[in-house]
């Protein structure tokens, strides 16, 4: 069971992925924007977050910069919709990057991927 932080602007994916994680036994915690994000990284620690890139309001890639300076022990899966951003700098600040889809296979594999690479580092 793992920690994760779904930061999304959109209500609807933020219900979907509580809902579908949850019912994996995963712990899940929601946030719209950068703001509640960075709330949500001091109390729920989490080990996994999902983050989208245009946050509405605020910049996932500036968010990713707080969260490697801030919290660097968390992973980060940048999830958007967009493909344009893979080659902008910042997003190799993320250990990987997921385009959305009505698919949440490759989102799950990325998520079992960054699990299995923590508990390996853990011992």
């Amino acid at each position: 069971m793992a920690r994760i932080l779904v930061v999304d602007d959109e209500l609807h994916l933020r219900i979907l992925y509580k809902k579908e994680f949850e019912s994996e036994g995963h712990k899940v915690e929601v946030a719209a924007n950068d703001r509640e994000a960075f709330g949500a990284m001091t109390t729920f620690e989490p080990d996994v977050v999902i983050l989208d890139i245009e946050l509405g309001d605020g910049n996932g890639l500036e968010f990713l910069n707080q969260l490697r300076q801030n919290f660097n022990k968390s992973g980060v899966i940048l999830h958007t919709a967009f493909t344009t951003y893979k080659s902008d700098f910042q997003s190799w600040l993320a250990d990987d990057y997921i385009i959305k889809s009505s698919d949440l296979k490759p989102l799950k594999e990325a998520i079992n991927k960054l699990l299995d690479k923590e508990s390996c580092e853990r011992g």
